[in-house]
């Protein structure tokens, strides 16, 4: 079997850089900035995934890392060397779309064959080339096919083994499974994880979907205006989010209204809208009586009948409006003394848990360790 994996670079990157280098990049379309002072290393090898909203730069980022778009300053470094003045075609980078662009006309084989013939490699080499990459896929039996005459995952597969064929030096893909209904979708993360694995081939992937972004990424790079927020594995950016964006935009989270009451520079407290005080193990930059805004996620809240729980530190009054059985757990919608509405999850442990009632006064509660800090 040829191997399918990525050259090994014939140029060694500086210390510090990665096979893929954005060095400040901005990109500015008359006034508007849509990408503003990008920064990232990229090992090999790695899959990093930009993450982020409509507009938010990410995939202007990633087609100036394909050459699509010149950046207004800032360069790309490709193994220690910038690519700025290379073409497109020639920066040996796969590309996979959300439309699959596939020639209608080809079979699966022809379809995948279309860059080692026009780069007039040898007939024998293309099929060995094709047969091996159509099997990393799973594909092998459909090489006769036209395009029509597959479902749009096995399209989006062909699409995929075209741009692995000639063993790029690293892969492009913006929102490639953006057009599948969500079982297909789940299994192509499962496929395009697998043939990361199995290739070794660095990946730079833009999604919207932040669930897809965490089944795939060793790394994501959360874009919001044109910036970079934060780059972290999937557990960092939900755990220790370093900005209200990062945390409000990366899983489910209740973002509660304080000022600082105290502070010693080891810990706080912080007074909550309804005059409760929380003890935080923290310490804040504000001063006293400085707005500070307290985030916690719904499954790091429990929800109690009566107040006092040993294992909680801070707890408020609240009224449930809308219980939600889900199986594994429960989801309440609740409101506070103050009007806001917060969102708690409970989950089974060994007994299933008994739900409270809807319009049932009970306690909102979690520990202070589960707390994230930040300034309003």
């Amino acid at each position: 079997m040829t191997d399918i994996r990525p050259p090994s670079p014939s140029v060694h990157a500086p210390p510090g850089t990665g096979v893929v280098s954005l060095r400040n990049l901005v990109k500015r379309f008359g006034a508007t900035a849509a990408v503003d002072g990008v920064s990232l290393e990229v090992s090999e090898g790695e899959f990093v995934t930009f993450l982020g909203s409509s507009g938010s730069g990410k995939t202007t980022t990633l087609f100036i890392v394909a050459g699509f778009e010149d950046p207004t300053s800032g360069d790309v470094l490709v193994d220690g060397k910038s690519v700025l003045a290379v073409p497109p075609h020639k920066r040996n980078i796969g590309m996979v779309f959300q439309r699959y662009t596939l020639f209608p006309h080809l079979t699966v084989f022809e379809n995948v064959a279309f860059p080692l013939s026009v780069r007039r490699r040898p007939k024998a080499e293309i099929e060995t080339s094709v047969r091996d990459t159509l099997r990393l896929v799973r594909l092998e039996d459909y090489a006769a096919r036209k395009p029509h005459q597959l479902s749009g995952g096995q399209q989006q597969r062909v699409a995929l083994a075209r741009a692995l064929v000639y063993r790029p030096r690293f892969l492009l893909m913006d929102e490639p499974l953006a057009a599948l209904d969500k079982r297909l979708r789940e299994e192509i993360q499962q496929e395009i994880r697998r043939i990361h694995r199995e290739t070794g081939v660095t990946v730079l992937y833009v999604t919207h979907d932040q669930e897809e972004a965490l089944r795939l990424s060793d790394r994501i790079a959360v874009f919001s205006h044109g910036r970079i927020e934060q780059v972290g594995t999937g557990a960092e950016l939900y755990g220790a989010p370093k900005t209200p964006f990062v945390a409000g935009f990366i899983g489910n989270s209740n973002f509660i209204a304080g000022t600082v009451a105290s502070a010693n520079g080891k810990s706080c407290a912080v007074r909550l809208p309804d005059l409760s005080v929380c003890e935080i193990r923290t310490s804040v930059a504000s001063g006293t009586d400085k707005p500070i805004s307290l985030m916690i996620r719904p499954e790091r809240m429990r929800l109690l009948e009566r107040p006092g729980h040993p294992e909680t530190d801070c707890q408020i009054k609240v009224r449930v409006r809308e219980c939600t059985f889900l199986g594994e757990s429960v989801q309440y919608s609740v409101t506070t003394e103050w009007g806001q509405a917060l969102s708690i999850r409970e989950f089974f442990g060994r007994a299933p848990v008994t739900p409270l009632a809807p319009d049932q006064e009970a306690y909102a509660a979690w520990r202070a360790a589960d707390l994230h800090l930040f300034p309003m």
